[in-house]
């Protein structure tokens, strides 16, 4: 039996008070070191809704419900990025990175992480022909989001100090990746 359907669509304007509201969210907090006002979520998320980013940032639905956020693009899009995950592991050309959260704290730890991750991988294949893998770094700490990449079908490749998003948070993360399957 299939489970419900999940979909996306980009972060629009008018999603900002929801985004607010979920980053504002001690479990989410936690890993999402966000500035949640008003105005530090249309700081952070303008960009995107108006093209200047290259990233992508996707309202997540589960069953037709907002359920979750996720964050797309190539690592290379991110100078910096790039530069702490290539000194860590292998970045190949045109690599992805993907970055999630699950607004329902009663939602996390029962594998919608994982089904959200499966879908927006397969979709990743589709949407950038060209990337070779999708690499991601998660702060150690984090066991139930490199947990969910794992179970996803991701392999982990490396550890290595990197700034972490949340300054109580040690330097360590977890780098996972999955490859593009064979044609």
């Amino acid at each position: 039996m299939a489970g419900p359907v999940i979909t996306w669509r980009p972060v629009v304007e008018d999603d900002f008070p929801l985004l607010a509201d979920w980053l504002s969210r001690p479990h989410v907090h936690r890993y999402w070191h966000h500035d949640f006002s008003p105005e530090g979520v249309a700081r952070d998320f303008g960009p995107g809704t108006r093209g200047e980013e290259a990233g992508e940032d996707l309202l997540v639905s589960v069953g037709g419900v907002p359920a979750a956020l996720v964050q797309r693009s190539r690592i290379a899009d991110y100078a910096e990025d790039f530069d702490e995950l290539s000194a860590i592991v292998e970045v190949p050309d045109h690599a992805v990175t993907i970055d999630y959260l699950i607004a329902d704290a009663a939602s996390t730890g029962r594998g919608l992480g994982t089904a959200i991750i499966r879908e927006v991988v397969a979709d990743t294949w589709l949407t950038y022909p060209d990337a070779p893998a999708i690499i991601v770094a998660v702060v150690a700490t984090n066991i139930g989001s490199w947990r969910a990449l794992e179970k996803a079908g991701f392999r982990r490749v490396g550890e290595g100090e990197m700034e972490p998003e949340n300054p109580i948070d040690p330097p360590l993360h977890v780098v996972s990746r999955i490859d593009r399957p064979p044609a």
